[in-house]
């Protein structure tokens, strides 16, 4: 399992959640976006409509008749009732129900540096565990650095 550490500096989520959406579901993959506040739930459930000018991402926030079908659903926690195999924490809080999966995208910023380091260095034992930790350049692209 592979778990992608995303340290917002430059592009805030807003930007950069919707790019790895993208790749998931255009990848044939479905994603389940953890956020445990519910004001973040429904600025992410906002931001997946409007996001691009000629698109959006189909998703749901959890609860709904079709959780099953959707691409990309959106949980206050670790519940991928759309049977996803990607998880994307986006509140910057790690969870270990993450591991489950076969991908996590964990997204930080300063504020969560702390914990981030926690759950890195927590990481750096477990079998079967991939790391990747991805910092913004110059150019605001985003390089593997670890």
């Amino acid at each position: 399992m592979q778990v992608d550490f995303y340290h917002l500096t430059a592009m805030p989520l807003e930007r950069a959640l919707p790019r790895i959406a993208e790749r998931v579901v255009a990848g044939g993959g479905r994603l389940l976006i953890v956020a445990e506040e519910e004001a973040q739930r429904v600025a992410l459930d906002r931001l997946l409509w409007t996001y691009a000018a000629d698109g959006f991402l189909p998703h749901a926030q959890i609860g709904g008749a079709d959780d099953a079908r959707q691409p990309v659903l959106i949980a206050p926690d670790v519940n991928a009732a759309n049977r996803a195999r990607n998880v994307a924490l986006a509140d910057g809080i790690w969870r270990d129900d993450a591991l489950d999966f076969d991908r996590a995208f964990h997204f930080f910023d300063e504020g969560r540096i702390r914990e981030a380091r926690a759950a890195w260095k927590s990481l750096a034992d477990r079998d079967g565990v991939e790391r990747r930790y991805w910092k913004q350049n110059e150019a605001g692209r985003w390089e593997q650095a670890a």
